[in-house]
């Protein structure tokens, strides 16, 4: 099974992207901020689902496609680490948003919070690049079964993930208020989230392991 040190290595990994700044968070904490909590909390369950849509890619076999065509996944881990760096260039960069500073958003239905959380998630490259190329990373083919490994790493991240952004959507008012006045904690905060990125980037980028697959 997962070792200790997988485990709080994937908990920290989670921790440190769920912090930082990206689309999930941007629309938490707008919906929150315009909503209320309430539509918050429904939205996350949908940001949720969607967390469970990429586990179940994972523990199906994922990594066996990139097994097979190496290239691919080497391909796919650039490609990360350079949205990564994207993201990091754009909060740090003068004139950077912050998710809290949050855009009005029009009212609506629970079904329909719901799925705007859920298609969110789904279209975050950066949960694709956590299931893509970093829970690999912790993946040990000789602690037995891939996917029960790779299944207990998600449901690790997700926890985090949830627990995190649960606690971002009732607290959002709180925290776009004192950030709104508060000028230079706004700008500590983007280059806090903005180096957190950075050095997610350049990790995934300089990683040379090969994906792991499910052994019989």
């Amino acid at each position: 099974m997962v070792g200790t040190g997988a485990l709080v290595g994937m908990a920290l990994v989670a921790l440190g992207i769920v912090l930082t700044p990206g689309p999930n968070m941007v629309y938490l904490v707008s919906r929150s901020v315009t909503q209320g909590r309430r539509a918050g909390l429904v939205s996350l369950l949908g940001v949720a689902a969607g967390f469970g849509v990429y586990l179940v890619a994972a523990v199906a076999g994922l990594a066996t496609i990139f097994v097979l065509v190496p290239a691919l996944y080497t391909a796919v881990k650039l490609a990360g680490a350079a949205y990564l760096l994207w993201l990091a260039w754009r909060t740090l960069r003068p004139g950077g948003s912050s998710p809290f500073t949050p855009a009005p958003l029009p009212l609506e239905r629970p079904r329909r919070l719901f799925t705007m959380g859920l298609v969110t998630n789904l279209l975050n490259p950066k949960i694709a690049i956590v299931y893509v190329s970093v829970l690999p990373q912790f993946v040990d083919p000789q602690r037995g079964h891939v996917a029960a490994q790779s299944l207990v790493l998600g449901l690790t991240q997700i926890a985090v993930a949830v627990t995190v952004n649960a606690l971002i959507v009732l607290t959002a008012g709180t925290l776009a208020g004192f950030f709104s006045g508060r000028p230079l904690w706004l700008r500590a905060q983007r280059w806090v989230m903005g180096t957190v990125l950075g050095a997610l980037a350049v990790r995934i980028a300089a990683d040379r392991s090969r994906a792991a697959v499910a052994t019989p």
